[in-house]
């Protein structure tokens, strides 16, 4: 579900070659119904806060930006969009590829992770454009959706936390987790709060699937998109700290 604009490959692969130390990158996504904007699942290189919530240059949260330009420059990220990925092949099968058990929503986030506590750096490269359909799996209105994206970031903190900040980190997220649920609640939206509360469930049960866990933490220490977005009102990447 992705259409290239022309000359979009040689940008990735002409950076990778030059820079043995990328083991990862994508190129800028923009929207394929609207050539302007960025896409949700990716737009211009994608982060984690604190908490482990994904957000992107161009993307947080439901606010996607237009691109006028302005991350145009190639810089680090912490994970690239599955929707247009380039990865080393060798690397790809080191450190074991993509988890079946995700499933459609942020796979690539956890291989990406895994890249990085390689030793290798993951980076956009903006020069290159895709546009990208979006939602072609599940559309953005689907529990089925609200389940993978709880349940999947659980597993993606739990698998990839080191055991001296796993707990406390996983149990700030499931307070937030709880907020969202009492959100949907209010608001009337019971399928999306029976999503949630399966996700954790099924979440109890896949996480003795993930024994092995690395010695460092690489999630940040700031931001809090949560109280960024809905607190500070700060809705676009560039007014982050």
């Amino acid at each position: 579900d992705v259409a290239p604009a022309t000359g979009w490959l040689n940008p990735l692969y002409d950076y990778m070659e030059a820079h043995p130390d990328v083991g990862a990158c994508q190129p800028k996504i923009r929207s394929y119904a609207d050539h302007k904007s960025f896409e949700y699942a990716g737009a211009c290189g994608g982060f984690l806060d604190r908490n482990g919530y994904p957000y992107c240059r161009g993307r947080i949260f439901d606010t996607v930006e237009r691109d006028s330009g302005q991350y145009d420059m190639v810089i680090p990220v912490f994970w690239a969009s599955g929707a247009a990925l380039m990865v080393r092949s060798e690397l790809y099968v080191k450190v074991g590829g993509l988890d079946k058990d995700f499933f459609a929503h942020m796979e690539e986030i956890d291989l990406c992770w895994r890249i990085k506590l390689a030793g290798y750096a993951v980076v956009v490269i903006p020069q290159s454009v895709v546009f990208h359909l979006g939602g072609g799996t599940l559309p953005a209105s689907n529990p089925r959706k609200t389940y993978l994206n709880f349940r999947n970031n659980l597993l993606l903190l739990h698998k990839n936390l080191p055991d001296s900040s796993r707990k406390k980190r996983l149990l700030v997220r499931r307070l937030y987790d709880a907020l969202a649920w009492v959100k949907f609640v209010v608001s009337l939206d019971f399928a999306d709060a029976s999503a949630v509360l399966r996700a954790h469930r099924d979440f109890r049960k896949m996480r003795a699937n993930y024994t092995s866990h690395p010695d460092v933490d690489l999630l940040p220490k700031s931001p809090d998109i949560v109280v960024d977005y809905y607190l500070r009102r700060r809705k676009v990447y560039s007014d982050l700290d």
